[in-house]
C-alpha cells in the first residue's frame, strides 16, 4: 500500500463504538445540569483510581481533582504550594529535604491530614509495584518530626527532588490500612484492590459516582482548605470516537472537550457558541522497539533486525515527519527528532534537527543489514490515548513499507497497550511521554535505564547499559548543576547515537468549550476544573 493511501485511509467505524455513542447520547441528554455543573469529555478514562499505580496522564488528571500533592505545577510551569506550605533543604544536612505540612486539612471521610499520612504516601509511592517508584529512587528514608513536618533523607544531596512531587498523591494512612491497600495496585499484572474504585483524598472534589469508561461524577468538597471553585459538580465522560466527542459539544450535551481532533479544530473555531484554546504540550510522541532480544516474537526472520544499527538508521531515514504533520496532524504538531519536549532541561536544537527522508539510502542500509528482501513485524499502537495516534502509526506503516518492512498494525485501547510495554510483550510500539519534572532525568529513569527495582518501568526497548545506568543514577544527587547538565548532554549523545527512540513530534493541544467558559491549556494536559471561570 502506498504512503498516500495510508495517510488518507478512511476512519474505520466499529459497530460497538457506534452503539456506545448512541447510548452515551441518551445518557448525556438525560442529565439535568445547572450553571455550576461542568460536563467534561475526553478520549479516555483514568486507568485506575489507585493514586500510585500508574504514571499516566489521564489517570493523574482525574486523580488531581480527588487527591492532592505536596506541590503543584502552575500554568507557567512554576511550583506552587499545595499540601506543603514550605519546603527546603536542611541547613545542617544537605541530604535531607524538609516539608512543612499544611494544617487544618481534612480527608473526604473526615480524617485529619498529618505528617504520618505524608510519610506513608511517599513510602507507598516509592515501593514497587508503584508506577511512581522511579521518581523516588534516591530516597533512603522518610520520617516525621511532629505532626506537621516530614523529613526525606536522600542518598546524597538532591537539589531537584521537589520537582518530582507534582504527581505523587497523598493518601490517608488510616484509610489505607482499614482497606488493606498499604501497597499500590500492580496494574500491569491486572491486579485489583479497594483503591482502584474507591477514593478518600483531600482534594477539592469527592467522588460520588463511578462507572469506569462510562461516567464519573465529582462534587465539590465543602470542607476543602482552599477557596471554593466556581465548578461545584463535574460530570466526566470518556468518549472514544472523535466524531461523537465533537458532536456532543456541538449539541450541548457536554461543555468541554479536552482532546479536540486535529481535523475539527478549524471548523470549531468558526462555530458560533464554541471557543477553542490552543497551546503546546509538554509531551513528545515516539516509536521504540526491542533492541536486545535474540529473536523478535512477531517477525518473519529468525533474528532481531532492531538489534542492528543499520536497521534503526534506515527507519530514521524512512520517516517523513513533515508529511505526518501536514497530512495526519493537519499542521497541529511540532516535528522533532528529539525524544523530549523543548520545555525540558537537556533539550537542544541539535537533538531537535531532522533531515529529509532518504528512501534510497534506507533501502541500502536494510540490504547491508541482511534484509534486502525485507521482513515483517507487528507494530502495537494505542487508538484512544494521543492525538491521531492510530493515524500516526498508519503513516509509519506506509513509510516503512517503502524500504521493505511489512508492518502489521495492531491497534487497540491504551488499557491493553500499556501493559504490553510494561510486561515486555511487544516488539515495536508507539508511546507518548510527558516530563512533569521538566528535567531529562525523568526520561532516563523511566525509558532508558535498565529495568529493575524503581527504574525502567516503561523501557520497552529492553536497552541495557550498566555504565549509562550509573550516570543516570548519579544525576539525582549532583549539586553542581553545570556539571549535571554536562552529564545530561553526555547521556543524550549516547541515547541519540544508539537510536533508542524514533521520535515523531511534540503534541500541540486544543481544548474546545462552549462560550462563557474560561480554561487555559495546561502544559501537562492536566486541566484543573478548579481553574474554570464562567463569564
Amino acid at each position: 500500500m502506498s504512503v498516500a493511501s495510508h495517510f488518507f485511509a478512511p476512519t474505520r467505524l466499529r459497530t460497538a463504538s457506534l452503539m456506545a455513542g448512541a447510548a452515551l447520547a441518551l445518557v448525556l441528554s438525560s442529565v439535568s445540569v445547572d450553571a455550576e455543573t461542568l460536563r467534561w469529555a475526553r478520549v479516555g478514562d483514568a486507568l485506575t483510581l489507585d493514586p500510585h499505580a500508574q504514571n499516566e496522564g489521564p489517570t493523574h488528571t482525574l486523580n488531581h481533582h480527588i487527591y492532592e500533592t505536596l506541590v503543584g505545577r502552575a500554568i507557567d510551569g512554576s511550583l506552587v504550594p499545595r499540601l506543603a506550605t514550605d519546603w527546603y533543604i536542611d541547613e545542617a544536612d544537605d541530604t535531607v529535604w524538609v516539608f512543612e505540612i499544611r494544617q487544618g486539612v481534612t480527608f473526604h471521610e473526615g480524617q485529619q491530614l498529618t505528617a504520618e499520612d505524608v510519610a506513608f504516601s511517599l513510602d507507598r509511592a516509592r515501593t514497587t509495584p508503584s508506577g511512581m517508584a522511579a521518581l523516588h529512587a534516591a530516597v533512603q528514608e522518610v520520617t516525621t518530626d511532629g505532626d506537621y513536618t516530614v523529613r526525606v533523607r536522600m542518598a546524597g544531596p538532591a537539589p531537584l527532588y521537589v520537582q518530582n512531587l507534582t504527581n505523587t498523591f497523598i493518601m490517608s494512612r488510616e484509610w489505607a490500612e482499614q482497606n488493606a491497600v498499604e501497597t499500590s495496585q500492580n496494574f500491569a499484572a491486572g491486579e485489583e484492590n479497594y483503591a482502584v474504585r474507591n477514593t478518600n483524598g483531600t482534594g477539592p472534589y469527592r467522588m460520588v459516582e463511578r462507572d469506569p469508561e462510562v461516567r464519573t461524577v465529582l462534587r465539590v468538597f465543602e470542607d476543602h482548605w482552599d477557596d471554593a471553585p466556581e465548578v461545584t459538580e463535574i460530570i466526566y465522560t470518556p468518549i472514544t470516537e472523535a466524531a461523537t466527542r465533537v458532536a456532543a459539544l456541538l449539541s450541548g450535551e457536554v461543555d468541554l472537550v479536552q482532546d479536540v481532533p486535529v481535523q475539527d479544530i478549524a471548523r470549531l473555531e468558526q462555530t458560533d457558541g464554541v471557543r477553542v484554546v490552543r497551546g503546546p504540550e509538554n509531551r513528545n510522541i515516539f516509536f521504540s522497539y526491542d533492541m536486545t532480544s535474540e529473536q523478535l516474537a512477531s517477525a518473519s526472520v529468525d533474528d532481531n533486525p532492531f538489534a542492528k544499527p543499520e536497521v534503526r538508521e534506515a527507519m530514521a531515514l524512512a520517516i517523513d515527519r513533515d508529511a505526518i504533520r501536514q497530512v495526519v496532524m493537519r499542521g497541529e504538531s511540532q516535528p522533532s527528532a528529539a525524544p523530549l519536549p523543548p520545555f525540558v532541561n537537556g533539550w537542544t536544537e541539535e537533538m531537535h534537527a531532522y533531515g529529509a527522508p532518504d528512501q534510497d539510502r534506507a533501502r541500502a542500509l536494510m540490504a547491508e543489514a541482511g534484509y534486502e528482501s525485507g521482513f515483517s513485524v507487528d507494530l502495537h499502537c494505542p487508538n484512544d490515548r494521543y492525538l491521531n495516534d492510530e493515524g500516526i502509526c498508519l503513516a509509519l506503516v506506509g513509510m516503512l513499507g517503502q524500504i521493505g518492512m511489512d508492518v502489521n498494525l495492531v491497534s487497540q485501547s491504551r488499557t491493553l497497550h500499556f501493559p504490553l510495554i510494561e510486561n515486555w510483550e511487544t516488539d515495536f510500539y508507539l508511546l507518548g511521554w510527558g516530563v512533569p519534572t521538566f528535567d531529562s532525568q525523568y526520561v532516563f529513569d523511566f525509558l532508558v535505564h535498565s529495568r529493575g527495582g524503581a527504574y525502567g518501568a516503561f523501557n520497552g526497548s529492553r536497552y541495557s547499559n550498566p555504565e549509562l545506568d550509573a550516570k543516570i543514577e548519579a544525576l539525582a544527587t549532583m549539586t553542581d548543576l553545570d556539571a549535571r547538565d554536562a552529564l545530561i548532554a553526555e547521556i543524550w549523545d549516547e541515547v541519540m547515537e544508539e537510536r533508542i527512540f524514533l521520535n515523531v513530534h511534540n503534541q500541540v493541544l486544543a481544548y474546545a468549550m462552549r462560550d462563557g467558559i474560561n480554561l487555559a491549556v495546561h502544559p501537562e494536559n492536566q486541566p484543573r476544573m478548579t481553574e474554570v471561570s464562567f463569564d
